[in-house]
């Protein structure tokens, strides 16, 4: 799957309000870099937070969607 189908479906999800973790990612889209298709969102002009969750010595982002680009 291309880079600009996995950041489609993801915005997808984080439009309907829900958030995504890299282990989520992977699971839902078979996407292995979250990050890397957070940031071209990001580029694109959406808004999207990263919580930082912690747990068995670990430490990961869980992604939400603040606000949307204007040209969506």
């Amino acid at each position: 799957m291309s880079t600009e189908a996995q950041a489609k479906q993801i915005m997808s999800h984080l439009r309907k309000g829900l958030t995504i973790t890299a282990k989520e990612a992977r699971i839902l889209f078979r996407c292995d870099r979250l990050a890397a298709r957070i940031q071209d969102l990001r580029d694109a002009g959406h808004d999207i937070h990263t919580a930082y969750e912690t747990g068995g010595g670990k430490r990961w982002g869980r992604y939400s969607l603040i606000k949307e680009a204007k040209n969506g």
